[in-house]
């Protein structure tokens, strides 16, 4: 319900911008600026949610996310002009923030290795459905009176908001959570509840009480945790004093929230219509029909991602995912270019430009999309989770402002065309970036996965070296590694040639 809530404000806005440009007489800068600002906004509530989730827990940091979307939609659906709905935007990002920033987290830590992927990657699922919902609400209601409709569009995002607030309440909190705070008991049933198997659960909690400072022995209800994770030395453990474990995890934790928005995946998702209307579609209707073809294409290929995640990987499907971004990106960036150069109607350049535009979000849906979240919510250590992962949502949320923010002034610059070549270098910088500095963290336990950071682009030879320790000691538990202070610095100390 919280990915949905995330997606449906994309999807919804796409088409709701037509209305509220004709409405309220926006020019174009200001419907871009309207249609991006909420991803700064959220940067408000990212900044706080690592610290606010450390405070009263994953759960509850939910529930406060969810208020803020209540409110924001409220106001969006009641706005009498401009900057009243400006307003409205700024409460629902800070929501956003909130959201994007704790629930991979959350979801995470309660999840088994052997379906951490597949459930982590769930919220990009529901993203997309959300998406598909919005789109699907501008064609449905695109027909009621103007001043009325973009209202209608925006107001109903009240509605997935107070279910997500009751529905998160009956879920389990955090079990690393719980083992921070001293509730030892709690984490335990909450373990084994969501363990594979009983000794699974031990396993689990064995690594969160190494990793908060706790004996293995102590097994008491309640513990004194002298360590607590409440954001203390944190920041200055990330930029000041990070160990070369650290600098690794905080480069691909960020970089891949960087180059997942930068390679222009929401200017294709909240300006469809613009772009369906650049190829050569001219009613409105038929843009909005088009655009619900957009969100059935993101959809599908991201329940097939999720299938896939645990069981091919996260480097294959991530590198495919670019590669398949980059044919797209060029296709449509060619067609887009032809078009724009005639004044003849090329049937063919504009079908092809609209099957170029499913296949990018298709392509993205089907890797890099899902696999963002997964991957930087799964490598940070316990100590540095939260506000770890909160830059890489910091990230992802600016760069998701600049691209909306700047797409309809880039394409008067440099042409449509040339706004989507340009994308198409990130994209390739992108794939180089991933294949060079990501090893796969597939199947691996949270705190194990640390032993592969720290050698950036020699991460190779530590993968082989670990394969190896584990086929010696043959118990699979990689026991020359060294964790210290809750895996923020975890190295590789090599085989043990016994």
């Amino acid at each position: 319900m919280n990915s949905i809530l995330l997606g449906y404000d994309g999807g919804v806005m796409s088409g709701a911008g037509i209305f509220i440009q004709d409405d309220l007489k926006l020019s174009d800068v200001q419907l871009e600026v309207l249609m991006g600002i909420m991803n700064l906004y959220s940067l408000v509530g990212a900044a706080v949610a690592g610290r606010t989730s450390d405070w009263v827990g994953r759960r509850y940091t939910i529930v406060i996310a969810a208020v803020f979307f209540f409110v924001g939609a409220i106001l969006m659906g009641l706005a009498p002009n401009y900057a009243f709905l400006m307003v409205g935007r700024f409460v629902a990002g800070v929501g956003m923030g909130y959201a994007l920033m704790i629930a991979p987290v959350y979801t995470a830590e309660l999840s088994p290795a052997s379906y951490r992927g597949f459930l982590t990657s769930f919220p990009e699922v529901f993203i997309n459905t959300g998406v598909l919902l919005g789109y699907v609400s501008n064609y449905a209601l695109s027909n009621l009176r103007l001043s009325l409709g973009w209202r209608v569009m925006l107001g109903i995002g009240a509605i997935p908001s107070v279910l997500l607030a009751l529905g998160i309440l009956v879920m389990p909190e955090s079990p690393r959570w719980l083992v921070m705070q001293g509730r030892l008991g709690e984490a335990k049933r909450v373990l084994y509840k969501t363990s594979d198997s009983r000794e699974e659960a031990e396993l689990r909690l064995a690594d969160i009480k190494e990793a908060a400072g706790i004996p293995p022995e102590c097994n008491d209800e309640i513990v004194q945790v002298t360590r607590r994770s409440h954001g203390e030395g944190v920041w200055r453990e990330l930029f000041l004093h990070p160990t070369p474990t650290v600098r690794h995890i905080l480069l691909a934790g960020v970089g891949i929230h960087f180059f997942q928005q930068a390679s222009g995946v929401d200017a294709a998702v909240l300006y469809s219509p613009k772009i369906f209307e650049r190829a050569g579609i001219e009613s409105k209707s038929h843009k909005l029909l088009a655009t619900i073809a957009v969100g059935f294409s993101k959809t599908i290929f991201i329940l097939i991602s999720t299938f896939l995640l645990d069981r091919v990987g996260r480097r294959p499907l991530l590198l495919s995912s670019v590669a398949g971004m980059i044919v797209s990106l060029a296709t449509l960036a060619t067609c887009l270019t032809i078009i724009d150069q005639t004044n003849k109607n090329l049937r063919w350049a504009v079908g092809l430009s609209i099957a170029s535009v499913l296949s990018f979000v298709g392509s993205f849906s089907s890797g890099l999309g899902p696999i963002a979240w997964v991957y930087s919510s799964e490598i940070f250590p316990l100590r540095l989770r939260a506000q770890g992962t909160s830059m890489g949502v910091a990230m992802n949320r600016v760069m998701s402002g600049v691209v909306t923010m700047t797409f309809l002034s880039l394409e008067k610059a440099i042409t449509i065309g040339g706004a989507f070549f340009l994308y198409m270098g990130i994209a390739i910088v992108s794939w180089l970036f991933f294949y060079t500095l990501f090893p796969e963290t597939q199947g691996r336990t949270l705190e194990e996965m640390q032993v592969l950071f720290g050698t950036f682009f020699r991460w190779r030879t530590t993968m082989r070296e670990l394969e190896k320790n584990k086929r010696v000691n043959g118990d699979g538990e990689g026991k020359d590694n060294s964790k210290s202070d809750g895996g923020s610095q975890v190295q590789f100390l090599g085989v043990n040639k016994s």
